[in-house]
């Protein structure tokens, strides 16, 4: 993927008109309006024309996702779908390629969230139709019957294998959501773990989770300017800079660094006005 990852990734329940508005105007970096686990069986077909409202309504600036159900709901979800696409679906529960809709509209994004996806990851990624991997932690840690739920040390091999394979098959890779929705501090420090290990961002199941995720992932002010100034060198191959040797693939980081901040500011702007 060329297109910068979003980093903050909200699941926003698609039978709750009052979360979706809210979420319209948040600092998130993308929408996910959520069909499947957040909402009741007998809400199901009022979360459809609530999502195909929103969707005509628009979001603005902000990326929008749909999140459908596996199985005999999916047809009904990609059908409500149909008239105004969302940029992205999210597909639930992926343990193989042959698990991916055949006639959606727009890319999808994969969730791993079963020991088959960790193991067939690779072939998922590299399914034309997918533009990243999403971690699954909570169906995950109940797959590999963990005593105490999300322990990110217990999951840490199939948190690095998630973020192996996007990055070798160039796709996104999004951690998994934090369930501490009071407890700031433990959000945070789980968002800057997970930009340590090389997640493109994070999905998060509560708008006051936004704020950290986004700090999580912002450049270091220091970080931009160094940045800047290795881009404007300008040259290729190895050379110096300040002291050490830099090659090509540091300037590609620059580059990141520039465009992640420069996303950060346009957001700054947007939830200003």
């Amino acid at each position: 993927m060329s297109a910068l990852a979003p980093a903050s990734v909200l699941y926003v329940p698609a039978h709750k008109p009052r979360a979706i508005a809210k979420a319209r105007g948040s600092a998130a970096d993308m929408i996910v309006l959520d069909l499947e686990d957040a909402v009741p069986a007998a809400d199901k077909e009022a979360a459809r024309a609530a999502v195909a409202q929103a969707l005509v309504e628009g979001f603005g600036a902000i990326a929008i996702a749909v999140r459908v159900n596996r199985g005999v709901g999916m047809a009904d979800d990609l059908r409500a779908l149909a008239a105004s696409p969302p940029d992205y679906i999210v597909i639930p529960k992926v343990d193989r390629p042959a698990d991916l809709p055949e006639n959606a509209p727009v890319p999808l994004l994969a969730m791993i969230e079963t020991p088959l996806g960790v193991l067939d990851a690779r072939a998922i990624a590299g399914d034309s139709r997918v533009v990243g991997l999403i971690a699954g932690l909570n169906d995950l840690a109940h797959e590999l019957h963990l005593p105490s739920g999300i322990d990110r040390e217990a999951l840490s091999l199939s948190l690095q294998a998630i973020v192996l394979v996007a990055r070798a098959s160039g796709v996104w890779c999004f951690d998994g959501v934090c369930n501490a929705i009071d407890d700031e501090p433990s959000f945070a420090a789980e968002a800057r773990a997970g930009h340590r290990l090389g997640f493109d961002g994070k999905t998060l199941i509560h708008p006051a989770q936004i704020a950290a995720c986004n700090a999580a992932w912002a450049p270091d002010p220091a970080a931009v300017e160094e940045a800047r100034r290795i881009v404007a060198l300008d040259g290729q191959g190895a050379q110096r800079f300040e002291g050490r040797m830099i090659e090509d693939m540091h300037v590609a980081a620059a580059r990141r660094t520039i465009a992640r901040a420069d996303l950060n500011a346009r957001r700054a702007c947007a939830t200003s006005e």
